[in-house]
């Protein structure tokens, strides 16, 4: 009789255990899914030279709306790594980071378009002179 009182024991000792094993394991799973992503670092890091070589190229002289946007999403996505909202602050430095990316392009463009324009201003004039002057060549 005191043989099988131990044997119950045992077994009723084995099946806590085991349901604890068993309920330890199930928490430690649902905390590490539960967890918030790492703050997006690298992200916004991008964002932040993106802008400043926008910045540094003058893109606020052409493309002031773009720039404007990216400092905004930049400043929401530091405002969500605060607020521990890892997944939504990494959009907002990718959004930033392209935002600024096409201030730096349309910059580029009007640059470009600014030279081309004064280039043709250059040349109609020449053209102009030589029409005028119809002996020298």
């Amino acid at each position: 009789m005191i043989r099988k009182i131990k044997q119950l024991k045992a077994e009723y000792t084995y099946s806590v255990l085991k349901s604890a094993t068993v309920a330890a394991t199930a928490s430690i799973l649902f905390v590490a899914c539960a967890s918030n992503p790492k703050p997006p670092t690298q992200q916004i890091t991008a964002a932040e030279s993106a802008i400043s070589h926008a910045e540094q190229a003058r893109v606020a002289d052409y493309a002031s709306p773009e720039l404007s946007e990216a400092r905004e999403k930049l400043a929401a996505a530091r405002e969500s790594v605060a607020k521990d909202e890892m997944t939504r602050a990494a959009r907002y430095a990718e959004q930033a980071k392209l935002n600024a990316d096409l201030a730096a392009a349309k910059a580029e463009a009007a640059k470009a378009k600014a030279v081309n324009d004064e280039l043709a201003k250059g040349t109609t004039a020449v053209k102009e002179e030589l029409q005028r002057t119809p002996g020298v060549q």
